[in-house]
């Protein structure tokens, strides 16, 4: 059965939703993003994604606090990203209530470093792997690499990693509909690893789609906060 989970993406501690990464394209979705968090652990949702926006933009966490009052607040399980650049960053998150950390650009930045991480923490570490025509993109998706997200995720499941996000970045936000074939290629290639879908997701029919590929997870967004995925829907994924 296919893992929910909702996502949260701050900007300045609120609540909001780009298309594509592009900061200009932001859209306020709530005030109190503990509040949002509240409503889906209401729901019978028990992962959260959260995302410091301006943390990636900075390269260091700069919405801690929002992140301390979702932790302390709910008993979701928190997988956080932006900003996890370095040691010290990576043990406030902890600190401050992740369960789990997605790190993305820095596992092509600093490959050691990441892997260094995942043997300390194991399945704490989550790789983060946004692509755009099948291509690694990095820094906040301002930057396409020429390796391949296949091969990018081979390399660190042989180095220790569990589980992966996968964004296609081009339909991020864009309701469009999620990467299928790129997740049922990710799938047949490695199948040992836990691959959670991330973007595009606009109707039940997707989520239900992703499930039958056997795709162990999805991030949702904007999807929800359009009123496009109602939580009644999810109910058959979350008991």
């Amino acid at each position: 059965m296919i893992k929910i989970i909702p996502a949260i993406d701050i900007i300045e501690g609120k609540c909001v939703r780009l298309t594509m990464g592009d900061f200009t394209t932001k859209k306020i979705y709530d005030e109190n993003p503990l509040e949002v968090a509240k409503k889906f652990e209401g729901n019978g949702v028990v992962y959260l994604h959260l995302v410091d926006l301006d943390g990636a933009k900075a390269k260091r966490i700069v919405n801690r606090k929002t992140l301390e009052t979702i932790s302390a607040g709910t008993n979701l399980k928190i997988d956080f990203g932006g900003g996890v650049g370095d040691e010290e960053n990576l043990r406030i998150a902890f600190q401050c209530g992740a369960s789990k950390i997605t790190v993305g650009s820095l596992a092509v930045a600093e490959k050691e470093t990441v892997t260094s991480w995942l043997n300390r923490f194991g399945e704490k570490i989550i790789l983060g792997a946004d692509a755009k025509n099948g291509m690694i993109a990095v820094n906040a998706w301002r930057l396409t690499t020429n390796r391949s997200a296949i091969n990018f995720i081979k390399d660190y499941h042989i180095r220790g990693a569990k589980s992966v996000i996968v964004t296609d970045i081009s339909r991020d936000g864009s309701l469009s509909g999620p990467a299928f074939n790129l997740y049922e290629e990710i799938k047949n290639e490695i199948p040992e690893i836990e691959l959670i879908a991330s973007g595009g997701v606009s109707k039940i029919e997707d989520v239900d789609r992703l499930n039958e590929l056997n795709i162990d997870g999805v991030i949702i967004g904007k999807a929800i906060y359009e009123g496009k995925i109602e939580l009644k829907e999810l109910e058959k994924y979350l008991c």
